[in-house]
């Protein structure tokens, strides 16, 4: 009985002298991934010679899965084998979107993974700096194209599994099959601790001031403009309140240049690593995770901090609103308004009851989507698809 699984991915890729470099969290996921899988499984990438920052050395072997780097364009029916069960793939590459007809062509099931909506796709190209507005224009136009061949494409694979809110209240109606998923990487036991909850809040109701941290790429699509102007607000409002930004960017100079005027209460530190440092950072001394994100994609950040205890304060984005709905684990702005943004913290220091429950909320929401069960979740649902689950029990 065909039991392989085949995994199209657009993780980068790169040959070296000494062999074959491939993306760190990729390989961790895949040993995941390996191990959960009733069978074989293979992986395809693209050679799409994107940048590796955080490359790991793979020697020949080293690997539990087998894998094929094809050219960008190449179809994949050759790489996939006669004993294939499920093929899982981005619906966001635009060269996966005629993967069901060669899918079909080796009696295999098609399960694919989407995150991005149209107008989240639309913003974002419209925020890109990089580009001049005829190419903004052009790249509009051809994003357009490219969702006729996605709805198609999700209209005719086996199951769809949708990380996020929005892309699932957009297209779930379109597909035969759909599994929704909040992506994130904490697991149970890197979740904030009681005593911790517990000192969090007690500091929170003796009225020290309130500890605002954000991290994340420092970009404009990413709102890393308005956290400025949010303390600047704060500022005014006569709120005592610090800010850590953990990041990299485009914007780090223009950020780094402001903080002079805020007298050492917002610190910008670089990159720091999740598990060892960012998330005892987030637990022991934040209050307030800060998101000024304002577009729609499902960012696993608002479950990463809500995990470690600390309530969220974010634009009226689609992810973030349909997390803070169902959770009350933090405060809506209208988007774009940096204003409304600080008023919202501003409240909070005024009644700390109110926020010690966010937080309190924030982690009971964390903890049922821990990355484990999530995890484990999608994977029985791939073995289903694929006829599979009598196995995988």
């Amino acid at each position: 009985m065909a039991n392989r699984l085949v995994i199209y991915s657009s993780a980068p890729a790169q040959q070296r002298e000494d062999g074959l470099w491939l993306d760190a969290k990729f390989v961790q996921g895949m040993e995941r991934h390996v191990a959960e899988w009733p069978g074989p499984v293979s992986v395809v990438l693209r050679d799409v010679g994107l940048p590796l920052p955080f490359g790991v050395h793979c020697p020949p072997g080293s690997l539990g899965f087998d894998l094929a780097i094809v050219p960008r364009g190449a179809p994949i029916t050759p790489h996939l084998g006669r004993d294939v069960a499920l093929v899982a793939a981005a619906a966001d590459d635009h060269e996966a979107l005629d993967f069901p007809a060669q899918v079909k062509a080796v009696d295999a099931k098609l399960v694919y993974v989407l995150e991005y909506t149209l107008g989240t796709r639309l913003r974002i190209l419209w925020m890109d700096r990089t580009r001049g507005l005829a190419r903004r224009l052009r790249s509009a136009l051809w994003t357009l194209k490219q969702e006729r061949r996605l709805r198609r494409a999700l209209r005719a694979a086996d199951a769809v599994q949708f990380n996020g809110y929005p892309a699932y209240d957009v297209y779930r109606g379109l597909v035969r099959d759909a599994h929704l998923y909040l992506d994130n990487r904490l697991s149970g036991d890197m979740m904030a601790r009681d005593d911790e909850m517990t000192t969090r809040a007690e500091r929170l109701r003796s009225g020290a001031p309130l500890r605002l941290i954000h991290s994340g790429r420092l970009e404009p699509m990413k709102g890393a403009g308005d956290l400025l102007p949010v303390m600047d607000r704060l500022a005014a409002l006569g709120v005592e309140a610090t800010l850590d930004i953990y990041g990299t960017g485009s914007l780090e100079a223009e950020i780094g240049a402001g903080l002079a005027r805020f007298d050492g209460r917002v610190r910008l530190h670089p990159p720091v690593d999740f598990v060892r440092e960012l998330v005892p950072i987030n637990r022991r001394q934040a209050d307030v995770f800060l998101s000024c994100h304002r577009q729609s994609d499902p960012s696993c950040t608002y479950l990463e901090a809500m995990g470690c205890g600390l309530a969220v304060a974010g634009f009226d984005n689609g992810m973030w609103r349909g997390v803070q709905e169902r959770s009350g684990g933090g405060g809506l702005a209208p988007l774009g308004n940096v204003a409304a943004l600080a008023d919202l913290i501003a409240g909070w220091d005024r009644d700390r009851d109110r926020l010690v429950l966010a937080c309190d909320s924030a982690r009971a929401f964390a903890a049922e989507h821990e990355f484990d069960g999530v995890f484990s979740a999608r994977m029985a649902h791939w073995c289903k698809v694929a006829g599979l689950t009598e196995q995988a029990q």
